[in-house]
């Protein structure tokens, strides 16, 4: 990797070009997937936690209400997510993923694991085990 145009020489440079590098691969194994990596973030939030409000979703991504909004009505379209009536409140509605979005989340997590393990097949045992020290020493900080 080293003296590739994005790399400046510096920590952080290599760092982000190892992250993208790992995003890009990402994206090209999930394209046959047909979801954006937004639909997918939003997915794995509703599996973690087992469906909430799209509000709650919001403020799980980061993201504003109305694209939370846009993102599960893409998922809902594609029959991988669905709302339900909220049980503590009638009024407001709940958004859980269906089979099929457990399976689809299934399959990227698999997928995903298969492309870190290529990213990181170069490393032995050893620098990967440190790796995973230092970065989630990272990570707490």
């Amino acid at each position: 990797m080293h003296g590739a145009p994005e790399d400046d020489g510096s920590l952080a440079g290599v760092f982000w070009l190892v992250a993208r590098r790992l995003r890009h691969q990402s994206r090209e194994a999930l394209a046959p997937y047909g979801v954006s990596l937004s639909q997918l973030r939003a997915l794995e939030v509703l599996l973690r936690h087992g469906g909430l409000r799209p509000g709650e979703l919001a403020e799980h991504l980061r993201i504003a209400p109305r694209t939370a909004t846009e993102v599960v009505d893409a998922l809902a379209d594609r029959g991988l997510v669905e709302r339900r009536p909220d049980p503590a409140d009638r009024r407001a509605t709940r958004v859980s993923a269906t089979a099929a979005g457990q399976e689809l989340g299934e399959a990227v997590r698999a997928t995903r694991a298969a492309e870190a393990d290529r990213v990181f097949a170069r490393l032995d045992d050893a620098d990967r085990a440190e790796l995973y020290r230092l970065l989630h020493l990272l990570a707490d900080g």
